[in-house]
C-alpha cells in the first residue's frame, strides 16, 4: 500500500527533484516556512493545497477509491444468483439495496 501521508509525499516529490523547500515555495507561489511545515508534519494540508505543492514539483497526485470485499458476507454469497437474473430483475434486487442503504443512513 502507498504512503499516503501528506509530509512524505511533498518531502519525496520535492526530492526526487531536487528542489530546495525554498524553490518549491517560489514555484508554488506560497513561503517556504508553508513547505517546511508540512514536511514536518506541523500542518496537515489540504488536499488540493498537496496536489498543488505536487503539481509544483513536477508531479500529478492521483487519488482512487476500490470497493473492497467485505469478507464473511452473506451478500458475497448472493452474487452468483444475482448475476443469473435477468436485467430487469438485476434492477430491482439494485432498487431494494438502495432502499435498504438509504434507510440505514438514517437510523
Amino acid at each position: 500500500m502507498a504512503n499516503l501521508n501528506p509530509s512524505y509525499l511533498l518531502k519525496e516529490a520535492r526530492r526526487k527533484t531536487g528542489l530546495s523547500q525554498r524553490e518549491l515555495a517560489k514555484r508554488a507561489g506560497t513561503s517556504q516556512s508553508v513547505v517546511a511545515r508540512i514536511e514536518s508534519g506541523v500542518t496537515n494540508p489540504t488536499v488540493g493545497t498537496l496536489n498543488h505543492l505536487v503539481t509544483a514539483a513536477g508531479f500529478e497526485l492521483y487519488t482512487k477509491l476500490v470497493v473492497r470485499p467485505v469478507e464473511n458476507s452473506h451478500m458475497l454469497e448472493d452474487v452468483e444468483r444475482i448475476l443469473q437474473l435477468p436485467p430487469e430483475e438485476r434492477l430491482e434486487e439494485l432498487k431494494a439495496a438502495d432502499k435498504f442503504l438509504k434507510a440505514a443512513r438514517h437510523v
